[in-house]
């Protein structure tokens, strides 16, 4: 059993090219987005199990006997391979007082705690007595993975607390990783909190979070590219809301309706994906400045492309225009018909340049960070490396 406190942290995930795409077969490119996700895990002598989300409004306690007994009483076995069986989550919704229908964040994130916190103990160990609380800079429902980064922090956590993957941490070291067998194991569980969460999900969100840097996509295989660099972008969430399934609906009307006209545009993207992870790859051995126009371009002919295939909005034409104003270039990233946009930031930009467009941005009703993507995967901190306002938000009693 774990006998110290421990932090551990997971980014969220941007797509950077190849939204749309995908669902037809074609390349996408995920990376990890360095707004985190932050959980604390505390070994409890109370014989008893809480979890504590306040971004969502979660704050839960059970008895470490009553979870023995509800984990037991499962006719099916726990496996990081196989999907959570209807029983278990219908069990569990009942245990947890949620209703079967219920979709709301703070119950979808109860059920996934639970599963995985049962799924766990009964793999390697007994039903641990800990006091988690979880905090996130990620908004929540952007596309932005919050849910995975949730659900690798819980992972990496609950694992090192019952044994089943080491402690990394050294005594005066700030942040430590594990081995790569070690985040195969956290990410397999991590998509398992996915399913609890999402019902199919691909992947790639729970892969981002683990591994960090950027990911290729391609029909249900996940590559992880070797050495990306950090870039800096600025990351807009317009606030408008979209259904993904709409979206998706849409474009695949269009691919049917003008099969001619649609399919050269999906090369295209797919085309685009591949030239930016030869730039992405290129850029760490050779640090030029000639590659962000490249980039920059990518950006801006995936951006068109978006727009024919219907998926963008006027408040993405927004963003867009006002970012051009500034010098800068942006396209959506995700679902589109609003949500997010990133805007990439070169080394050169001036810091006036970036805070006069994020004025107009906030100015137009949206939210903005600057922030990197390319960031590291899941991550074990000392309470020592972390930023006032982290400490401050896992710091509750």
């Amino acid at each position: 059993m774990l006998e110290r406190s421990l932090v551990v942290s997971a980014p969220g995930k941007v797509i950077l090219h190849g939204e749309h795409a995908v669902v037809h077969g074609k390349v996408a490119l995920a990376v990890a987005l360095d707004l985190r996700t932050f959980l604390r895990l505390r070994p409890g002598g109370g014989g008893s199990v809480t979890v504590r989300l306040p971004g969502v409004g979660v704050a839960a306690s059970w008895d470490t006997p009553r979870l023995r007994a509800l984990r037991s009483g499962f006719s099916a076995d726990f496996d990081e391979s196989k999907s959570p069986s209807v029983e278990q989550l219908d069990t569990l919704r009942e245990f947890a007082g949620i209703t079967a229908e219920s979709s709301a964040p703070e119950s979808l994130a109860t059920l996934a705690f639970l599963y995985m916190c049962l799924a766990i103990s009964a793999k390697y160990g007994d039903v641990p007595s800990v006091d988690i609380i979880v905090w996130s800079e990620l908004p929540t429902g952007a596309g932005l993975g919050s849910s995975a980064a949730y659900s690798v922090c819980l992972a990496a956590a609950l694992l090192t607390a019952c044994g089943a993957i080491a402690c990394p941490l050294a005594e005066g070291e700030s942040t430590a990783r594990w081995t790569e067998e070690e985040l195969s194991l956290i990410n397999s569980w991590a998509f398992q909190g996915e399913r609890v969460i999402h019902g199919n999900p691909s992947g790639v969100d729970n892969a981002v979070g683990t591994w960090g840097g950027a990911l290729r996509y391609q029909s249900g295989k996940i590559t992880s590219l070797k050495r990306v660099p950090t870039l800096r972008i600025l990351l807009t969430n317009t606030k408008v809301p979209r259904s993904t399934k709409v979206l998706v609906a849409g474009v695949k009307d269009k691919i049917l309706k003008f099969p001619a006209i649609m399919n050269p545009v999906l090369d295209s993207i797919s085309a685009i994906s591949q030239e930016c992870q030869s730039v992405l790859e290129a850029m760490p051995g050779n640090p030029s400045p000639e590659y962000y126009p490249v980039l920059e371009e990518l950006f801006d002919i995936n951006q068109h492309h978006l727009n024919v295939m219907g998926v963008g909005h006027p408040s993405l034409d927004r963003l867009c225009h006002v970012t051009a104003s500034h010098g800068l270039h942006s396209k959506l990233t995700g679902a589109g018909g609003g949500g997010c946009g990133i805007t990439l930031l070169r080394p050169d930009t001036s810091p006036l340049a970036v805070e006069a467009a994020k004025r107009d941005l906030c100015a137009c009703g949206f939210e903005c960070w600057e922030t990197n993507i390319g960031a590291p995967g899941v991550t074990l901190h000392s309470s020592s490396s972390l930023k006032a306002d982290v400490l401050h938000a896992l710091s509750m009693s």
